[in-house]
């Protein structure tokens, strides 16, 4: 494994190409023996940078002529702690929101390929321990 730096600093088109990428963001900030500062948190809101370069990735290995299933990296999987099901404030009361930050994470998966998907979050707010979200070109499970 190559260490790669600063992840604020990486740029996905300077990676060599994978097939699989993984990661885990911080978990102090969505874990429930935090203070559950969510993804907005400043160390859990590294997930979006780890978004960030997978999207450059898959945009340099287009530039190259792949297509399709063939661009990479195909899949990513993320590693964190059960809170993240659970951790989330609305955006614009800054009241608790169960679930809202999962549904964030959601989204920035399946947006990679398919920008105009929203997912929606369960009414009571609480994610299953396992699922799945389609989109036409793209999946999220866990």
């Amino acid at each position: 494994m190559i260490h790669l730096g600063d992840i604020t600093k990486i740029k996905g088109d300077n990676i060599p190409q994978v097939d699989v990428i993984t990661f885990g963001s911080p978990c102090q900030d969505l874990s429930i023996a935090g203070k559950r500062a969510g993804l907005s948190g400043e160390r859990s809101g590294l997930f979006m940078e780890q978004i960030r370069i997978i999207k450059e990735m898959r945009d340099a290995d287009r530039r190259t002529g792949r297509t399709g299933v063939l661009v990479r990296p195909r899949f990513g999987i993320w590693e964190n702690v059960v809170g993240a099901l659970s951790s989330g404030r609305d955006p614009a009361t800054g009241q608790k929101r169960p679930g809202a930050d999962f549904q964030k994470v959601l989204e920035a998966f399946i947006q990679i390929e398919e920008p105009h998907l929203h997912v929606i979050r369960p009414e009571a707010g609480r994610w299953e321990y396992s699922g799945a979200v389609l989109g036409v070109r793209s999946c999220v499970a866990w």
